[in-house]
């Protein structure tokens, strides 16, 4: 019952934007017919919990289940299972239902070809920002704090790629869509990335990284200063700009940028950046208000 009442709640949900939208009555059918074959087939895959290691008919089982696989793959999805060293379909907890996960398949050429060896640095730089040491000094440094464990469904997303996932999203600026599409993981995974390797370099690298000079060191900042713009008494060189944001829900007037809205003819809004490098152009603070 429960899979025709969502049949049944998708068909009028199609119906409905079908009647908004003016979809002409053979795309409605085709979209129609699409879907129902994706639930007969997701109906038929269920009847696959009920094979077991230990089942006599082990030969005919396997044989069913390519067959499926296959139907499966002509939709465009990859049913992995969980297997053990012998190939046999692992189990939960030994005598629980079988454990399997719908992933669909994407391509990741993209970032292959820049998780390559073979990637010429400036072609690296070109696309990060950023050369292949300095990435791979960020990917250590933040290791213990982005790193997961595989699990029986599915391999981890790799520290490299979740750090150039969130790398590659600050670095250009692509909306997740085209994130995605690159690195051959979800929309939904990619802004989880994002969120979670910039929560790891807050808390890692910047108490490590970006500290105020001391009296020793300031001394020494003075003096290269000097050395560069012949003026004494410089411990850095500070500049303030605008990041545009989506506008907030709370003290929207707060941030309201009126030069940006006059520049681009559509309401921005901004947060205030400043930042301090020493003679060297190494940030030694950030204030954002």
């Amino acid at each position: 019952m429960g899979l025709v009442s969502f049949t049944i709640s998708h068909v009028l949900l199609v119906n409905q934007v079908s009647n908004i939208r003016h979809f002409s009555c053979s795309v409605h059918i085709c979209c129609l017919r699409h879907f129902v074959k994706h639930l007969l087939l997701i109906k038929e895959l269920d009847g696959m919990k009920e094979i077991t290691p230990n089942n006599t008919n082990i030969t005919n089982s396997s044989k069913l289940m390519q067959q499926r696989k296959r139907k499966a793959d002509a939709l465009g999805y990859d049913l992995n299972l969980a297997t053990s060293s012998g190939g046999e379909t692992a189990e939960k907890g030994g005598d629980g239902p079988q454990r399997r996960l719908w992933v669909k398949d994407r391509s990741k050429d993209w970032w292959d070809k820049y998780n390559s060896a073979d990637c010429p640095d400036d072609e690296f730089r070109k696309a990060f920002q950023m050369g292949k040491q300095t990435f791979d000094t960020i990917c250590d440094e933040l290791n213990a704090s982005v790193a997961k464990e595989n699990t029986m469904l599915r391999d981890a997303v790799p520290v490299k790629q979740r750090v150039a996932v969130c790398i590659y999203r600050l670095a250009t600026g692509e909306s997740l869509r085209l994130v995605s599409k690159k690195f051959g993981l979800g929309i939904s995974t990619c802004h989880k990335l994002v969120l979670e390797v910039c929560s790891a370099i807050k808390d890692v690298l910047m108490p490590k990284y970006l500290q105020w000079p001391n009296h020793e060191s300031m001394s020494v900042i003075s003096d290269e200063f000097q050395t560069l713009s012949g003026i004494p008494n410089v411990v850095g060189s500070m500049h303030t700009t605008h990041i545009p944001i989506i506008a907030p829900k709370v003290n929207v007037a707060a941030y309201f940028n009126k030069r940006l809205t006059d520049k681009k003819q559509k309401t921005c809004y901004s947060v205030t950046i400043q930042g301090v490098v020493n003679a060297n152009g190494v940030f030694t603070d950030v204030l954002g208000c």
